[in-house]
């Protein structure tokens, strides 16, 4: 059967809910037999549903966690981009604010929609970081995560989640809000030399121009710049609309300057 656009977008507010309201089963029942989570984007996918369980008693059960919501979900086909900060309380003395943008992909099955990837655009380095400046509070809350981690995800899943320290980082930032002042500025020429042959599609799969590219986001403003791994996402306002980009990078690690190897606009 066809569903709408407002269909997609309420199977993926469901996830949120779901967490919010610490509602193991009905969560990890959001999810295909062969779904996948990637939170943060850049670590280790969590892949079935028993993995996405053992993710949901590591980082969901023991914290709540609360949405705020900072633009109107964007639905292109069956996937399905959010914009959130969310506010995580790892205990009565530590609370984290994360700007996150998160992104579903859905399947039809029978008459519902299910995730079939739920990929998670944040930095675990700046995360970390906004940890340690808790104070001293945090010491029993790293303690009991550790614990958490080593006893749900075992040292191979651990090591896994770590793998979001690595990536492009600042340097994939830096050369990502070049095309993005190229983009809303107007300068096709600038951001063309940016992305040599790069492809740029609409949502994943329908090709745009320069130019194109251009008629999207000239004259708006960007902000919310994220570095998760090796991809960049940020955020787009023109014209009262709301578009979510993201970008995946290459030689972050060896390069002073990694280049853009795919783009792809949410609107």
């Amino acid at each position: 059967m066809p569903f709408t656009r407002a269909d997609v977008a309420a199977a993926a507010q469901r996830s949120l809910a779901a967490a919010a309201a610490h509602d193991r089963e009905t969560w990890i029942g959001l999810f295909t037999a062969d779904g996948r989570v990637e939170d943060p984007v850049g670590s280790a996918p969590h892949r079935g549903r028993a993995a996405i369980g053992r993710f949901y008693d590591t980082f969901i059960a023991p914290r709540t966690i609360t949405a705020h919501v900072q633009g109107e979900d964007i639905v292109v086909d069956t996937t399905v981009l959010r914009d959130v900060e969310l506010e995580i309380e790892m205990s009565a003395a530590v609370s984290l604010r994360v700007p996150t943008f998160i992104r579903y992909d859905l399947r039809a099955d029978g008459d519902d929609l299910q995730v079939c990837a739920l990929s998670a655009y944040w930095e675990l380095p700046a995360m970390i970081g906004q940890f340690a400046r808790a104070g001293l509070g945090v010491v029993p809350v790293g303690v009991s995560l550790g614990r958490s981690m080593f006893a749900n995800q075992g040292i191979g899943g651990s090591v896994g989640f770590l793998r979001g320290f690595r990536g492009s980082g600042s340097a994939g930032k830096r050369v990502f809000a070049r095309f993005l002042d190229d983009a809303c500025g107007g300068d096709e020429v600038g951001m063309r030399r940016l992305l040599s042959d790069a492809p740029v599609t609409l949502g994943d799969g329908d090709p745009l121009t320069s130019s194109d590219v251009v008629g999207y986001l000239s004259g708006g403003t960007w902000s919310k710049l994220i570095a998760s791994g090796d991809a960049v996402a940020a955020r787009v306002d023109t014209d009262g609309h709301h578009r979510i980009l993201l970008a995946d990078t290459a030689g972050g690690l060896t390069r002073e300057r990694p280049t853009i190897t795919r783009v792809r606009l949410f609107a």
